[in-house]
């Protein structure tokens, strides 16, 4: 989780497997703790074929049989066929605007939000922005898109810097170009 908080989360993500990975794993996390997702993280990146969408959106009966199997990762019905739905709707995606990077970032002109949270208990769980994102990842065929989800995809990606003003993080993001 350390590592995590200090390498990964809150960088600007500009890469689309990456996206996808994030994307994957926050669906996973819905109604469970990020720590349960991240410990099953090497899990579901083999089960998922290292998170390629092209191999998952072509995922045969067979392999969703063995997924629902494996007892490495969250073995939820629902959640694995989205995997699969949303492996097909990003790839739709990344063909109509050329990368999925660039329909993330269009909801901010390209800039991060920084805020200025003090505390852990300001940081909302979802806001207009999720919204509206969440609402357009529904338009395009995704599932397992809530707000909720979206807001921590935003925090994940570092469209939105959500780390305390204290933390040295938080700083460091500011300062990234």
């Amino acid at each position: 989780m350390l590592r995590y908080h200090d390498d990964e989360w809150g960088v600007p993500v500009h890469d689309d497997h990456r996206w996808f990975e994030f994307l994957l794993l926050d669906a996973f996390q819905a109604g469970l703790s990020w720590r349960t997702v991240l410990h099953k993280r090497e899990a579901f990146r083999r089960v998922f074929y290292d998170f390629d969408p092209h191999r998952i959106a072509r995922m045969s009966d067979r392999a969703l049989t063995k997924a629902l199997a494996d007892p490495a990762i969250i073995r939820n019905r629902l959640k694995i066929h989205s995997t699969v739905r949303n492996a097909r709707a990003f790839l739709d995606l990344q063909a109509e605007v050329g990368s999925f990077d660039t329909f993330m970032w269009s909801f901010t002109e390209g800039r991060v939000i920084h805020n200025r949270w003090t505390r852990a208990d300001q940081i909302p769980a979802v806001t207009p922005l999720s919204d509206q994102v969440s609402k357009a990842l529904k338009t395009k065929g995704f599932s397992f898109v809530g707000s909720k989800i979206c807001y921590a995809l935003l925090q994940a990606s570092g469209v939105v810097n959500d780390h305390l003003v204290h933390c040295f993080r938080h700083a460091e993001l500011i300062q990234a170009p």
